[in-house]
């Protein structure tokens, strides 16, 4: 006669799993911590939710504020003695067939005070080709047909003049109003400089890129007059240039080099908006790490409910281990309860997260109407409405921090669990 000897049950086996979810789902009067398993999962949740919010924002604010930045100011530029060159008309058509790069501009820029309806400020003029007004996205788009028409219309380029909406109110300002205009250094002449120049402009248009503070500060200006009221004749400041993917400019700086010719200063976005950019940066570093550590803190909670329910279950654990159990068996049980509601917080904070960010537009529209303020001023923002960008890549390394928190949560009570002595946990029972 043989007997058989029965196979031990693997690492988290059907019993194992199915004890830890016993213990969660106990109540209060069995032993169990329910109670706190919802707090710890509701606070895990919470934590979760939060920090996709935030991360999605914050990338959503970088994204948007730098792609309208970018869009007014240009990804590259092109200086130096290249820009007087007799051949430097040969070299905007080397620049344009540069693999990836979508326009190519020449402009001038410079200082100058406004003064309309007895007010005065001050602010920046550039002066661009009318075709070249194209290569700004968000400009462009905001003119009307009347004003893209008009400007440039006329000797030198004409009298008409592009201004922000925001400088338009500032000023009191409507279409076909005079501006003056001052230019501190003036036109250089046979007789020396002539010191300050003004002229009165006419409002042709008015535009809008969605970045107040650049609306209030710049005029648009067709070239051939910024180059005659500033004294710059056939003269150009810097070549702006459009790439097809700003983020990843590095790769064209060698191309535009060459196609450049020598003595060409070539320098990107990353070094004109350098301070900006690494604010941004900086900001995005320190929320995560701030709102990661309020994830390892909720995660926390869940070292107290399962120690209360190692405490409860001290009788049980030590009969499991006379019937067989083996304390690794023990530590997988209380480590799955444990885990258990880790897993269970960070994916519902995960969907609550993306829901929020999904709708954040309704959401904001709903708030301004019960509340009647108006959450994001675009005065105060540079944007009128709150962006969300949802990363995959930030969901994916919050779903990784949340879930390894509450493991390692986990794992403490769950090893003073499997260290009981079930003598000792037996012998007042």
């Amino acid at each position: 006669m043989t007997t058989t000897t029965g196979k031990p049950a693997g690492a988290f086996s059907s019993w194992e799993i199915g004890l830890a979810l016993r213990y969660l789902r106990a109540k209060r009067k069995e032993g169990g911590v329910a109670l706190i398993a919802i707090i710890s999962f509701v606070g895990i949740m919470l934590a979760v939710a939060v920090l996709i919010s935030v991360m999605s924002i914050m990338a959503g604010f970088r994204s948007e504020l730098l792609g309208r930045m970018l869009s007014f100011n240009g990804h590259m530029y092109v200086a130096g003695p290249v820009l007087t060159s007799p051949d430097r008309d040969a070299m905007l058509e080397r620049l344009r067939t540069v693999p990836g790069v979508q326009s190519v501009s020449a402009i001038t820029e410079n200082q100058a005070i406004f003064r309309a309806n007895g007010i005065t400020t001050g602010g920046f003029v550039r002066g661009l080709k009318p075709e070249d007004l194209d290569g700004m996205q968000y400009v462009a788009s905001s003119l009307s047909p009347e004003a893209r028409a008009s400007f440039g219309q006329g000797a030198y380029g004409g009298d008409n003049i592009l201004i922000g909406q925001s400088l338009a109110d500032d000023l009191g300002l409507r279409i076909g109003d005079p501006i003056t205009l001052y230019s501190p250094t003036g036109a250089d002449s046979a007789f020396g400089n002539l010191g300050g120049l003004q002229k009165t402009y006419r409002v042709g248009g008015t535009y809008s890129s969605g970045t107040a503070d650049y609306d209030r500060a710049f005029i648009f200006m067709p070239l051939e007059q910024a180059q005659l009221f500033f004294g710059k004749e056939g003269l150009w400041d810097v070549v702006e240039m459009k790439v097809a993917e700003p983020d990843n400019v590095v790769r064209y700086l060698n191309p535009v080099r060459e196609a450049a010719g020598p003595g060409a200063i070539v320098s990107d976005w990353r070094e004109r908006l350098a301070a900006f950019y690494g604010a941004l940066k900086v900001e995005r570093v320190a929320m995560s790490i701030i709102l990661g550590l309020v994830v390892a803190i909720a995660a926390m909670n869940i070292i107290s409910g399962i120690v209360m329910l190692v405490k409860n279950k001290g009788r049980d654990i030590a009969i499991l281990r006379t019937i067989g159990a083996s304390p690794s068996s023990i530590l997988r049980v209380f480590f799955m309860a444990g885990a258990t509601i880790g897993v269970a917080g960070t994916f519902a904070g995960l969907t609550l997260g993306l829901l929020f960010c999904w709708n954040i537009g309704a959401i904001q529209g709903a708030v301004e109407a019960i509340t009647g303020v108006q959450v994001f001023n675009a005065d105060v923002y540079m944007l009128d409405a709150i962006p969300a960008l949802v990363d995959p890549l930030d969901v994916f390394w919050v779903a990784v921090w949340s879930l390894v928190m509450s493991c390692v949560a986990s794992l403490p009570p769950s090893w003073s669990a499997s260290r009981i002595d079930p003598v000792e946990a037996l012998r007042y029972e």
